[in-house]
């Protein structure tokens, strides 16, 4: 049995696929194999040593210590493109609000028929104010879609059918990605030429060293009069002073983020939203079924698929008993660990390897449970970062 602790509401339709007869889910559940959550932060949070992996439901893992989880061997497993559908419609709402005034207009609506003592006074109050929130076309406009994968790539590929000229810039943008876009989309070579002409800016990027107030000041200052960003990635991604500074001096139009703060939530031009981008029933659902699908598994199998920190790896059993190695590519390879487990008494029947930031992660299917002086064998590598039997 696997005890899998749940931090968050994780949606049952993604906990049924963990069996009851092989995992206990809950959120009191002490010793857990495993942490499910969504938002829960976990860097101060006690994790105890049986803990073998961490799946969080949805794409970003800022509240997650990778950088720890990674020294203890435990992968973190997210959701990527999981919930990409939810986060593009809403993108694509925000885009025909700021250029429609959707949001004021409303506020406007209902103050008036708040004020009105008639019918008849509220339809004159309404036609007469409505010419303030005359708004433009999405077609022909042009859109910088920043980061190009699951979000980033359909966001364009919607705007690119509502008429709109879109140029995108990912210089990680992989095959499979470039292959998902539309070919109307235009590839900018730097960050700054894709803002240079944009009429809108939307950032789908992670938030990291590099992408911390990705935009700026300066960036703001080179982009078009009234230009609207837009931001449904992470807050720190746009450098909010900077943006309130080139909203009040006119230069910028608007600016619609999914992250309320005390700087922006009353900004006359600001719109801000409560984190909405991925809440769908759909997207918790979707986010929920992918991570414990992987997180599953991991615990069963040591397959690994869309894990933050781990090397991709996904082989099929070549026997009942299986044993999972991490180690320092610098110190060990894949051949070290299997003639360790050879020459303490093993029968290696499969092996399968993979490599990522200077570490080598091994699957290796053995005839028979691995016994002891092999098992003692590998635990004595150099590098050795985690060693589990399945």
């Amino acid at each position: 049995m696997f005890n899998i602790q749940t931090l968050n509401n994780i949606s049952p339709v993604g906990l049924a696929r963990l069996p009851k007869d092989r995992f206990t889910t809950g959120a009191d559940l002490s010793n857990p194999d495993a942490i499910l959550l969504r938002s829960a932060d976990l860097h101060t949070a006690e994790l105890g040593s049986s803990l073998k992996a961490i799946g969080r439901a949805g794409a970003g893992v800022n509240n997650i210590p990778v950088t720890a989880m990674t020294a203890r061997g435990i992968p973190v497993f997210n959701a990527p493109g999981a919930n990409a559908n939810a986060v593009k419609e809403l993108v694509i709402a925000a885009l025909i609000m700021s250029c429609r005034q959707i949001v004021p207009a409303a506020l406007f609506a209902r103050e008036q028929v708040q004020a009105a003592s008639t019918p008849e006074e509220l339809k004159a109050a309404v036609e007469k104010g409505k010419k303030m929130f005359a708004g433009y076309e999405l077609p022909g406009r042009t859109l910088a879609v920043i980061g190009l994968g699951a979000i980033g790539g359909r966001v364009a590929n919607a705007a690119a059918v509502l008429g709109m000229r879109v140029v995108g810039y990912d210089p990680g943008l992989t095959l499979d990605g470039a292959w998902q876009l539309s070919a109307s989309i235009q590839r900018a070579r730097s960050l700054d030429e894709a803002l240079r002409t944009a009429d809108f800016v939307t950032a789908h990027v992670p938030l990291g060293s590099t992408t911390r107030n990705l935009i700026d000041a300066d960036r703001l200052k080179a982009m078009k009069p009234r230009v609207v960003v837009l931001n449904f990635a992470r807050e720190g991604i746009v450098n909010e002073a900077a943006m309130v500074e080139a909203l009040d001096m006119g230069h910028a139009h608007g600016y619609i983020s999914d992250f309320p703060t005390a700087l922006t939530t009353n900004h006359p031009k600001c719109i801000t939203l409560p984190h909405l981008g991925a809440s769908t029933g759909e997207a918790e659902d979707n986010c929920a079924v992918m991570v414990a699908d992987q997180v599953r598994d991991f615990l069963e199998h040591g397959s690994v698929r869309n894990a933050v920190n781990f090397p991709e790896l996904v082989a099929s059993r070549q026997s009942a008993h299986r044993c999972l190695c991490l180690v320092r590519a610098a110190e060990q390879s894949a051949a070290t660990v299997s003639d360790s487990l050879t020459r303490g008494g093993a029968i290696v029947a499969g092996l399968a390897s993979a490599t990522r930031n200077e570490m080598v992660y091994v699957v290796a299917d053995t005839t028979a449970p691995v016994p002891d002086p092999a098992r003692a064998r590998v635990a004595a590598l150099d590098g050795l970062i985690m060693l589990r039997s399945i």
